[in-house]
């Protein structure tokens, strides 16, 4: 039986990475860090299987010809070392939510709810159309900082 990676292996890869997506997807931050983490396994199998197998890389010790490629082992160290940040960043967001909320479900934010407002209204949205110039566009102007009030004469 062959070490390599096989159709079964490409599989569970996908597998993997399908189910992380689908969780990535969702509301609540605790089936979004399953779905990181679901995703970074994945994509760690993807990078081993991306390599070439052999013996171990150690120079004397074994042919050139036959040694196996350290690249992929030292990605996927790295990536291992990235995902479990990343995995103690939203699992530190997610007891924070779920000690001031009570749970840990993301919710949509004003703009979001206003979206969904206007097209259950079928109202069209206040786009910026272009035909102001970007001096008087109530889009793009914001309102001037306290320091630059002063220094215009204005009231601050």
């Amino acid at each position: 039986m062959s070490a390599g990676a096989n159709l079964v292996s490409f599989v569970a890869i996908g597998v993997l990475v399908g189910c992380g997506v689908t969780l990535l997807l969702e509301r609540s931050l605790s089936r979004i860090l399953l779905g990181i983490i679901l995703i970074g396994n994945g994509v760690n199998l993807l990078i081993i299987f991306g390599g070439r197998s052999g013996r171990a890389p150690v120079v004397g010790v074994t042919e050139p010809d036959r040694m196996s490629d350290a690249l992929p082992q030292a990605m996927v160290l790295t990536a291992i070392v990235i995902t479990f940040g990343f995995t103690a960043f939203l699992l530190a967001i997610s007891y924070r939510s779920w000690y001031l909320t009570g749970d840990d479900e993301v919710p949509d934010d004003l703009e979001d709810q206003q979206i969904v407002r206007r097209a259950a209204r079928r109202e069209v949205s206040t786009a910026d159309l272009g035909g102001e110039p970007p001096e008087t566009d109530p889009e793009q102007v914001d309102a001037p900082a306290p320091w630059q009030r002063r220094r215009e004469g204005g009231p601050g």
